[in-house]
């Protein structure tokens, strides 16, 4: 939807998923075999875990960008808490990190990507885009970290020019 650069590390992970649902046209890309096929996603039960999950994301990325829920999600803390994490430690070099218990299970991936990203403080800087029929998650590379939109030359545009209108609108409305 913008040509903003993927999120780093596992990051893309969340971001992609988020991103599977367009809010606007309403096309779920979990509806196909393509779209599930990065995320190693069979039809049926898995499918609705990964909406449920989706929206559970959105609804931290909403937060991360100071916004409220944009839809009853269920939290994602509960949805983490079945996604157990092993603490993995290199023989060469010592250095340790968290690794999905269940490398196939969604739920466990996005749940290193979240360790790592916290780790990283990179966490916070995955948002969801201000705008009402949007939402789409990107990443906040600015200096600030106070970015609103996904792509500033559609959504932060309309938004901008909304303002404008209601700002000359003799009835201060549209």
């Amino acid at each position: 939807m913008n040509d903003r650069a993927p999120a780093p590390g596992g990051l893309a992970l969340i971001q992609a998923l988020v991103n599977t649902l367009d809010l606007e046209s309403g096309a779920d890309a979990l509806d196909s075999a393509e779209g599930r096929a990065p995320f190693g996603l069979a039809p049926g039960a898995e499918v609705a875990a990964a909406r449920e999950l989706r929206e559970a994301l959105r609804v931290a990325c909403l937060a991360h960008a100071g916004h409220g829920p944009h839809a009853p999600a269920p939290p994602l803390g509960q949805l983490l808490a079945a996604a157990p994490l092993l603490v993995t430690v290199s023989a060469e070099d010592g250095s340790a990190g968290l690794a999905p218990a269940e490398p196939s299970s969604l739920t466990s991936r996005v749940a290193a990507a979240i360790a790592e990203a916290v780790t990283a403080g990179t966490w916070a800087r995955l948002k969801a885009c201000e705008a009402g029929d949007c939402h789409w998650a990107y990443y906040d590379r600015s200096p600030a970290g106070r970015s609103r939109w996904c792509d500033m030359g559609v959504c932060g545009s309309r938004a901008k020019m909304r303002a404008y209108r209601a700002r000359k609108s003799p009835r201060g409305g549209p």
